[in-house]
């Protein structure tokens, strides 16, 4: 089995060494980051199987670098910090953090927290075979099914709609949809969703233009309802 690699986004090198320490006593590849760029350009050149992000960071608040990375970054993130106010944690939630660790911290439960949260994403992953209702879409023989009737796609048309499958009930911003299926260069280019979520409409709604599965999210995204 690959190891879990995990991102340290922090500015105080001595938190940093303790972390490098722990997580790599239990097998993990850790690799850090000590300010908010820092941390965005690493994700995104080698976006890890999970994040733990302080949120006092030098150069940007971690609430907002949060919300950037969730504009594309669907992996597990972890907030450890000493800000410990009710309103910071739920806004950490709120905006698309998995946990919230207060410093200082235990580290056995930290390690239980990152094992959850890796767990969680692999079961998802794990499940090949996904029924949505009317809609079956089975990952390994990449085969979609309405009413037990198999529908024809094209590779792009598959690659967005098992994506938004494994993520069911989230918002899948513009960005991140972008990225995931034609690739980083095509940030901007976003009349290709609109062109491809039209077509996937067509063949997966029974009335396209009032949509049950694929909802849209005003200037955000879309989201992927399989089940009533």
């Amino acid at each position: 089995m690959n190891k879990a690699e995990i991102l340290v986004i922090d500015d105080e090198v001595q938190m940093r060494r303790l972390l490098e320490i722990t997580l790599q006593s239990n097998d993990f590849i850790v690799n850090e980051a000590a300010t908010a760029k820092e941390g965005l350009i690493a994700a995104a050149s080698h976006p890890p199987d999970l994040i733990i992000l302080d949120l006092g960071l030098p150069d940007e608040n971690g609430h907002s670098v949060l919300k950037k990375l969730r504009e594309w970054f669907i992996n597990p993130v972890i907030i450890l910090s000493v800000q410990n106010s009710e309103e910071d944690i739920v806004n950490a939630l709120d905006n698309g953090a998995n946990d919230y660790l207060i410093k200082p911290f235990r580290t056995g439960e930290l390690l239980a927290r990152i094992r959850t949260a890796l767990r969680n994403t692999t079961d998802k992953e794990g499940n090949s075979v996904l029924n949505f209702n009317d809609l079956e879409i089975d990952l390994t023989s990449r085969t979609v099914k309405k009413n037990n009737e198999i529908l024809k796609f094209t590779s792009t048309e598959y690659a967005l709609l098992s994506l938004f499958a494994q993520h069911e009930g989230k918002v899948l911003t513009h960005q991140y949809l972008l990225k995931q299926v034609w690739g980083p260069s095509y940030l901007n280019e976003s009349q290709y969703l609109r062109v491809y979520i039209a077509q996937l409409r067509k063949k997966i709604e029974d009335n396209p233009n009032k949509p049950l599965h694929l909802i849209t999210e005003s200037g955000v995204g879309y989201r992927f309802v399989g089940k009533e």
